[in-house]
């Protein structure tokens, strides 16, 4: 080992390897390594400029037993950033302390000539660098200590049961309804950020946690310490950034369906909301509308005059945003000039083919700057210029036809190595200009994300889930993880995406129980591909926005007058929050607090909230507990210490008890703080 000191970093060389350890932020340190004698000098999420830190950086000698009975003195070495200290001992071993007790230490079980724990002869190593055969990449595995008693939560999205993560595999790559943010809070006061875009994987197995980068140049993560999660997420959006401020025009109702195939049908779902009485702040324009994909325009035949649209639905207080996908079909206008100048995602081997919905397409490239810039122009020419006021940029994960990643390569290079940082660029195709051109806070609607989109105006919704309650449970999770991801700005389907029949009893008692929940989070969205599809084409062409299929009518009239009257209950409450709402998004502006929050984060003094994934805080005042089962209509609701008046009755109950409450369909418990 041979170990230097800089101004604030401990850097150290073993068998090839350079890692450098650095003061980043509050209490919190940026770690990388790398076999090819360099760091590339990309800082990926970590964003944000840090305030120079008062760091203690030191090497010494200490005693080590050997194998053969006697001491020997071995080099150690010591970085300490406020409360979190590391130790390197002489075979490159990390270890993380938080007010000087043990959080986290790499993983080693091969020989090294002492008789420590680690010392043994199965020569699995802390940071093990594989080349991949032919490329520039190695493939990395890092190793941690497992804790017992620990839990793992954030991470992202992820469509499974469990909240606690610990015990967990979790892929690190983007599908439809997943969504890699791999930033991780644990319940021993650390969070800690894979701060690398690479397909892999992480395990945080009983044994030992593992992450996995399938193709990399280097490896980099950023750990934090704190006192609980709140303080652990100010730490983390420090230095990835933060949401902006969100516009109070949009905090009520978003109407969407799949699909409105003409500008008659928006004006006339817009003109019908109006006449019921109800706000809408922001009507979807869904996909086909165009011609066809990669076009990024409006089919004349059905929709005319889109400025006139916007005029009108501006004139209503109603802000519109419309679909935009990454896909570019072969038919398009667009294909061969993006095709000529290297504007498409390449595939390594076969056909020119990335996704294969509707046609034979390839996606857009947004690593490339060119690319990026050649998609706004047009989108600004045809959507923007009319006064479309957002993009619902879909696909963005990007959904592939087949997900084999190594077969895509990017500007930036091969997708192995950077694919999930594909939405964030995607995203920033828009929000870049947007925010040069716009007075306001840019807002758009994506299906993906990846650490610190949350600082590029994106709204996130969960994807294309089942109508199901098995999947409006996972929904729960995946909303708290996310916010514990640090991306506040979360939403899903009402009623999830995919709907045989909106005439089966069940799925509209389903319905209800997510729209009552959704009154209670972030963006409250209409949405759902409602089928029976029953409804024909406008006409026989195999292209244009007429002749894909559309659902059932998605509007809150929609599903007869009783559930009509529940909707219409609960849109009151959801406007009667503004003030409160308003308040938890600038929350979520100053420190990064989510606005749908895990009970531990509100009370982590106790130790059950950090079992409960099935309840959680709307902000710091509202106890939300949502029907997540068919035909329920109670359930049990555990009260943390203090006062809590259920909104229902106004009956006051104590707290630090569980209580079993009525749930009938008109009603979801929902308890105020005291």
């Amino acid at each position: 080992m041979t170990f230097s000191i800089e101004k604030n970093a401990l850097v150290f060389y073993r068998q090839g390897e350079m890692c450098r350890i650095e003061a980043w932020g509050k209490d919190s340190f940026r770690v990388r390594s790398t076999m090819l004698g360099t760091f590339t000098g990309n800082d990926w999420a970590l964003t944000e400029p840090v305030a120079p830190s008062d760091v203690q950086v030191y090497v010494e000698n200490v005693d080590h037993w050997v194998g053969d009975g006697t001491i020997d003195q071995r080099e150690i070495a010591t970085i300490v950033n406020g409360r979190l200290k590391a130790v390197v001992n002489f075979v490159g071993i990390i270890t993380f302390y938080r007010d000087d007790r043990q959080i986290l230490r790499e993983y080693y079980r091969s020989y090294d000539g002492t008789l420590s724990r680690e010392s043994r002869c199965l020569k699995v190593i802390n940071r093990e660098w594989k080349g991949n055969i032919g490329g520039s990449e190695f493939c990395l595995n890092l190793k941690f200590e497992s804790n017992d008693g620990e839990k793992i939560f954030g991470m992202g999205q992820y469509q499974q049961s469990y909240l606690d993560l610990k015990g967990c595999t979790l892929e690190l790559a983007q599908r439809n309804s997943q969504i890699s943010v791999p930033f991780a809070v644990s319940s021993l006061g650390y969070g800690f950020l894979w701060n690398n875009p690479a397909v892999g994987r992480v395990t945080f197995g009983k044994n030992y946690t593992e992450w996995i980068a399938r193709a990399t140049r280097e490896m980099d993560y950023w750990i934090t310490a704190a006192d609980g999660p709140r303080q652990i997420l100010e730490n983390y959006t420090g230095v990835t950034g933060r949401a902006e401020m969100f516009p109070e025009d949009l905090m009520g109702l978003w109407q969407c369906k799949l699909r409105y195939r003409t500008q008659d049908e928006v004006l006339q779902v817009a003109r019908q909301y109006q006449k019921e009485g109800i706000k809408i702040d922001q009507i979807v324009i869904d996909f086909f509308h165009w011609t066809v994909q990669g076009d990024w325009k409006f089919d004349k035949t059905y929709w005319p005059d889109p400025k006139a649209m916007v005029d009108e639905l501006h004139s209503m207080g109603i802000k519109v945003i419309v679909s935009i996908w990454p896909s570019v079909d072969r038919k398009s206008e667009n294909f061969g000039p993006m095709m000529e100048k290297g504007l498409l995602i390449r595939t390594e081997r076969g056909a020119a083919q990335t996704y294969d919905y509707q046609g034979d397409c390839v996606e857009i490239d947004v690593f490339n700057p060119e690319t990026r810039k050649y998609v706004w122009e047009v989108c600004k020419r045809n959507y923007y210029d009319f006064g479309i006021d957002a993009f619902w940029l879909d696909n963005s994960e990007p959904d592939y036809g087949v997900y084999d990643f190594e077969n895509y390569r990017y500007s930036a290079g091969p997708a192995l190595a950077v694919s999930n940082l594909y939405p964030q660029m995607y995203s920033r195709v828009f929000y870049d200009e947007m925010s040069r051109l716009s007075k306001g806070p840019v807002v758009n609607l994506l299906r993906c994300g990846w650490a610190g989109s949350q600082k590029y105006g994106n709204v996130i919704w969960s994807g294309d889930v089942p109508s199901t309650f098995e999947a409006f449970a996972d929904q729960i999770q995946c909303g708290l993880n996310m916010g514990l991801a640090g991306i506040p700005w979360w939403t899903t389907d009402i009623g999830g995406f995919m709907t045989d029949d909106v005439n089966d009893p069940d799925f509209r008692q389903l319905l209800i129980r997510w729209y009552q929940f959704a009154v209670y989070s972030a963006v409250f969205r209409m949405h759902g591909d409602r089928g029976p599809y029953n409804i024909p084409p406008l006409d026989d062409r195999d292209w244009g926005g007429g002749y894909l299929h559309t659902g059932q009518p998605n509007e809150l009239w929609s599903y007869g007058e009783d559930n009509y009257a529940i909707m219409k209950k609960y849109y009151d409450i959801r406007i009667s929050m503004h003030d409160y709402i308003k308040k938890l998004y600038e929350e979520a502006h100053i420190n990064g607090s989510p606005l749908i929050r895990t009970m531990f984060y509100e009370f982590p003094e106790d130790a059950k909230c950090w079992e409960l994934q099935d309840q959680y805080m709307f902000g710091d005042r509202y106890l939300v507990a949502p029907i997540l089962h068919l035909n329920q209509f109670s359930r049990p609701v555990y009260l943390p210490a203090g006062k809590w008046k259920l909104t229902s009755t106004g009956e006051i109950f104590d707290g630090e008890t569980t209580v079993t409450v009525d749930a009938p369909i008109e009603y979801m418990p929902v308890f105020e703080r005291c």
